[in-house]
């Protein structure tokens, strides 16, 4: 290791870590439910990456995942020859993401019959589910631009609101971006996913205020009414992303035979960032992130349009602002301290989220005095929150928050113990209204699968990562 593996969890997250290690290494094959070596293995092997600084960190959601942990952040200096980028450090779906919209609602405006109106609408106008087209038009020369320009292509279809540009991390458009690096495969797979939500994880949600921490904060973004009504939207880059990182990790496989790079588990593959295999991946990652965008983009354009079909008012009207845009699989170049040293580095986060402190320069003018917001999703039927980030957050962990509640169970144990009827007449018998593509994997993502999010945000809390803002408890779930 050439810096530590530091892990932020409390006691009861460090015994799921601990309890995940003994499964893999003691237990039976069925015990450990995953054919990924455990977290914690993962997260010293990153730290033995070239041109790592600092630490290889993971926060409290932490569980395995493909190369990197889920959870894991790992920064490289740019000024270092040998420093690395690697697909496993981004994951699949390059900027899988969360964003939230606000209304003038609230709970007292959507009744049982008003939100099972609206979860309706919402499930005819987003496309959802694996293989579904979407619903938004896309030439292989809008594809080719919206990869290149990311929300600016959404704002001049009228898909997205000129504002909606700000609050997006980024500005929705990373300017690394290069579409003539993203194979004609990851185009075929994007061209028809436009404005699709997707399967697994992904899923669009009506949610009302349920506390708020921090009002200050919530009154800048425009959530500072109790039971006031939100829209949360998690979602990536679908096919596109994944054939990306697909493509990449073959690439990257030849380039580390013929640079000599040696790693303790080949799922790292990794190539040197100014590599002409890293800069190519840099720019065809960018591209995809920014596909993300435009995708998360069309959706809320497509719950705009659900609002306005049931209220009958125009969104405006609803006053469906977006509040932020998140995302939590990606690796981008920043500027930080690294042992009193102002560093360029390019930060990998993998299942975490950016949370920078108050004036920091890349922040919304509207945003500066509170510092980023930062979008938690929870597990289906469970709360979600907002936080914002702090000043010890950029000075010990890059900037970086959890990005949810992080799997207790693999999809395959979830299968194996739950019953999907069972964990769908749970959320009924909340109040939630459900729309579902494929109902037998909703065992996947039921709360029993995944860790308590609230001890996940409370983690955070608790070292001065990120800071709680509203505490959010869903009312309706689309979901693939």
């Amino acid at each position: 290791m050439k810096v530590p593996a530091e892990i932020i969890v409390n006691d009861d997250l460090q015994t799921l870590l601990v309890q995940e290690l003994h499964d893999t290494c003691c237990g039976s094959k069925s015990d450990a439910g995953s054919s990924f070596i455990p977290a914690l293995r993962q997260a010293a092997n990153v730290a033995a990456l070239p041109g790592i600084v600092k630490a290889s960190l993971a926060m409290p959601d932490v569980h395995s995942g493909y190369g990197f942990c889920i959870g894991n952040v790992a920064a490289f200096d740019m000024e270092d020859p040998n420093a690395v980028i690697s697909p496993g450090g981004v994951g699949f779906d390059i900027n899988c993401g969360v964003r939230l919209i606000r209304t003038n609602l609230t709970e007292k405006d959507v009744d049982e019959k008003v939100r099972e109106q609206l979860a309706e609408a919402m499930f005819r106008n987003i496309p959802v589910g694996v293989g579904v087209d979407g619903g938004i038009p896309c030439t292989n020369d809008d594809l080719d631009k919206l990869l290149k320009t990311g929300i600016d292509w959404a704002i001049d279809k009228g898909y997205a609101w000129e504002e909606d540009k700000i609050h997006c991390e980024e500005n929705g458009k990373m300017e690394t971006a290069d579409p003539s690096c993203v194979s004609k495969r990851a185009k075929k797979r994007g061209l028809k996913q436009l404005g699709t939500l997707g399967a697994g994880n992904h899923y669009a949600e009506i949610q009302v205020v349920e506390e708020i921490y921090h009002s200050v904060a919530a009154n800048v973004m425009g959530i500072g009414t109790i039971g006031q009504v939100c829209i949360m939207i998690h979602t990536g880059s679908r096919g596109l992303g994944h054939q990306v990182a697909t493509d990449a990790l073959t690439e990257m496989e030849k380039a580390m035979a013929t640079d000599h790079i040696d790693l303790n588990d080949r799922q790292l593959s990794c190539t040197r960032i100014n590599s002409r295999e890293g800069q190519a991946y840099l720019a065809a990652m960018s591209a995809a992130a920014n596909f993300a965008w435009v995708n998360r983009s069309c959706i809320t354009f497509l719950a705009r349009k659900a609002f306005s079909e049931v209220f009958q008012r125009e969104p405006e009207e609803l006053d469906m602002h977006l509040i932020y845009d998140v995302c939590h699989n990606i690796a981008k170049v920043e500027q930080h301290v690294v042992d009193g040293e102002l560093k360029t580095l390019l930060v990998h986060r993998k299942g975490s989220t950016r949370a920078f402190p108050p004036q920091h320069p890349n922040l919304p003018d509207d945003y500066k005095s509170i510092g980023q917001p930062v979008l938690i999703g929870g597990t289906m039927g469970t709360c979600s929150y907002v936080l914002v980030g702090t000043d010890r957050g950029m000075a010990e962990t890059f900037g970086s928050t959890c990005h949810g509640a992080g799997r207790a169970l693999s999809r395959n144990q979830s299968r194996k113990k739950l019953d999907h009827t069972q964990v769908l007449n749970k959320l009924k018998e909340k109040g939630i209204a459900i729309r579902v593509a494929s109902p037998k994997l909703v065992t996947e993502e039921a709360p029993e699968s995944y860790k308590d999010v609230c001890e996940v945000i409370e983690t955070c809390q608790d070292a001065g990562i990120s800071q709680k803002v509203v505490k959010l408890r869903p009312i309706a779930v689309i979901k693939g």
